[in-house]
């Protein structure tokens, strides 16, 4: 079974693949492999490790082993038993290919699930092209006549500052209290 999901983000799209293995005494390593000719980036990026319910009463361990460069160390990865933890969460664990998991220890079935990562370039020669050009076209450092336009701004921001009521303050006297007031009234003379 594969399920693929895809988002958009600008010239980079990530597509991403359900994958799954199973250990057992009968198949005790799974490696995972991508073809030489894919030109994009490429992680493992895995979910869980859980043990088949036909998986005997004992310790399985599950182990990997990163092929890059020399190094080729075993790493732990989980020790289940059904009657204590059945299965694991390996989330944050994300392997560049290529692969290999063993099971260490134990007669499994012990299935491993994660998801199969590629993020391809979609940027094309034309757009990285037209992007230079834009950015050889764009102006340079301004010229020195400007920085006494910068400095008027800044006098006219500090007069509008000035200028501005203070907010605790109100600007309006209160309307006077009494006959016709704040009706946009005057008030009659006193006689």
């Amino acid at each position: 079974m594969s399920f693929t999901d895809s988002t958009d983000s600008g010239s980079d799209r990530p597509m991403s693949v359900l994958w799954g293995c199973e250990l057992s005494s009968a198949r005790s390593s799974c490696t995972f492999r991508v073809t030489e000719d894919w030109s994009c980036e490429q992680q493992l990026v895995l979910r869980t490790a859980c043990l088949g319910e036909a998986a005997r009463d004992e310790f399985h361990v599950l182990e990997v082993v990163a092929e890059d460069g020399d190094s080729r160390a075993p790493v732990p990865l989980a020790t289940l038993k059904p009657s204590v933890l059945p299965s694991a969460s390996l989330a944050g664990v994300e392997l560049t290919p290529p692969v290999t998991f063993h099971l260490r220890a134990g007669s499994g079935p012990l299935y491993v699930s994660g998801q199969h990562v590629s993020i391809m370039d979609l940027t094309s020669d034309e757009e990285e092209e037209e992007e230079e050009e834009a950015a050889e076209e764009t102006p340079k450092k301004p010229t020195k006549g400007s920085g006494a336009q910068k400095g008027s701004t800044a006098k006219k921001r500090k007069r509008e500052k000035e200028e501005e009521p203070n907010s605790l303050a109100p600007a309006a006297p209160p309307p006077a209290k009494g006959r016709g007031a704040g009706r946009g009234r005057k008030a009659a003379a006193k006689k």
